[in-house]
């Protein structure tokens, strides 16, 4: 009883071994084809790798600044909130880490990105026009009318943009958003945020890179420091009114004064309208005195949420090319064809078999 496993075990294993040996017989005895196929693939690959344009990858780091308002700025910004003045001190950390990379992937900065002026061969065009040539989607279009007429112009106002316009833009988006374009935060301890950008261009890689950082930055900086620099225009504003009341004021003085020179001591209701002005001078010179005070409050304020991103390195050319070389193109040509007809030959015979 013991004995009929083993016996049966052996027997397969004896069956496995010889079924081996027969695939590997049929296998070699196919090897002209297998051999041909390594060839023509090997041919192939090496074709590919001399069509196949380079990847071209420009890379920029920024750091993201994130202070907090504390110490001597705290305190200021305490008093000054005292005078019922808010100067947009907060942190704002609604752009901060991994949100501020969701921004650069946003279809809205990066359609803007691509409506921004490059030179090209002595022409200046939008980075979208640009994108249009790289692709020759010119050519394409050279039979529809409508839309072979259609064109990004730079700095075009986005409103008066068409549906196609908009179809155009949005299928360069997804594209660039798939395959290109690549944002991340590498280290959650560290506020450093990198860009790559990849085409088989190397300047539309370079000024998209670039033109994507400077557009969100300048997006990221306005919206942090809007409340900000309205409160500040609005201080510079009361700043002006006071001092011209002031001014008219000191005018109104000199000439009450003028009025009354050698009055009689007798006639002093005539040095009312003199003691008046006295008053709204000295009103005026305190308010003044204050307004001017919050006013460079608020510059301070403003130039210290400016400073919102750091460049850290930016892409210098010639960019980093990622290329398949002519040697491993023909080993992967070859390898790829070689399994493809050996699967086909295991089975074909499989069912041939069957």
């Amino acid at each position: 009883m013991n004995n009929t496993p083993m016996v049966n075990d052996e027997i397969s294993l004896k069956e496995l071994i010889h079924k081996v040996k027969e695939w590997y017989k049929y296998l070699l005895s196919k090897w002209k084809i297998v051999f041909l196929a390594g060839v023509i693939g090997g041919v192939c690959g090496f074709a590919y790798s001399i069509i196949k344009k380079p990847i071209y990858t420009a890379t920029l780091t920024f750091a993201l600044e994130d202070e907090k308002a504390g110490g001597g700025l705290g305190g200021a910004l305490g008093l000054a909130s005292s005078f019922g003045f808010d100067l947009g001190g907060g942190n704002g950390g609604v752009f901060s880490g991994a949100n501020l990379a969701e921004l650069f992937k946003s279809r809205s900065m990066v359609e803007q990105t691509l409506l921004t002026p490059v030179t090209v061969n002595n022409k200046v065009i939008s980075l979208a026009e640009m994108y249009i040539q790289n692709n020759s989607w010119r050519d394409k279009w050279s039979k529809n009318p409508k839309l072979n007429e259609i064109q990004f112009l730079p700095y075009a106002d986005r409103k008066n943009f068409t549906r196609a316009h908009d179809s155009i833009l949005g299928t360069i988006y997804q594209d660039l958003f798939r395959n290109s374009l690549f944002v991340a935060q590498k280290d959650k301890k560290i506020s450093i945020i990198s860009i790559d950008m990849s085409s088989n261009d190397e300047m539309f890689s370079f000024y998209f890179c670039k033109a994507l950082a400077k557009e969100v930055g300048q997006f990221y900086i306005d919206t942090k420091s809007k409340k900000a620099r309205m409160n500040m225009n609005i201080l510079e504003r009361q700043v002006d009114s006071v001092r011209n009341e002031l001014n008219g004021a000191i005018t109104g003085v000199a000439i009450a004064t003028d009025n009354t020179f050698n009055l009689n001591p007798a006639l002093n209701v005539r040095r009312t309208p003199s003691a008046r002005r006295q008053v709204d001078v000295q009103a005026n010179t305190a308010i003044l005195t204050e307004l001017v005070k919050q006013s460079e409050l608020a510059k301070v304020t403003l130039r210290r949420e400016m400073p919102l991103i750091q460049i850290i390195d930016k892409p210098i050319l010639p960019l980093p090319k990622n290329r398949l070389g002519k040697l491993k193109g023909i080993i992967l040509g070859a390898g790829l064809a070689i399994v493809i007809v050996t699967l086909t030959l295991i089975l074909r015979r499989f069912f041939r078999s069957l």
